[in-house]
């Protein structure tokens, strides 16, 4: 959410402490637990009552359904292909280098003059 990992909180802590002292410290400790308080309560009442708008129908969303996750393009192709019953393509690497060489190398290697 905050992308903030446990050294960035830690000094967070400590610069506050600095920056903050010790005799008014508690006091905006108070207002932040406060704070999120207010937060929690006012995402409930956000929570019950688009439950009481939606309906009985709110529990029935499959929100798996709506996961951006689910939407590999790579998967699409595959199943598209595969929809009318025809061979397992999962084999088919089109930016494999062919087997076989591309020139002959019993052939002299290619020289050119103005490249130099």
């Amino acid at each position: 959410m905050l992308d903030i990992n446990g050294w960035e909180f830690i000094l967070l802590i400590v610069i506050g402490v600095v920056v903050l002292g010790p005799e008014r410290l508690p006091e905006y400790a108070a207002k932040l637990r406060t704070l999120i308080k207010q937060a929690r309560v006012m995402a409930d009442n956000a929570r019950s009552q688009l439950r009481e708008q939606m309906g009985p129908e709110f529990d029935d969303i499959d929100w798996q359904a709506f996961d951006p996750r689910q939407y590999d393009p790579r998967r699409i192709v595959r199943e598209a292909l595969l929809e009318d019953g025809e061979e397992d393509f999962s084999a088919f690497n089109p930016f494999k280098e062919p087997s076989r060489p591309r020139r002959d190398p019993a052939l002299p290697t290619p020289w050119d003059v103005d490249a130099t």
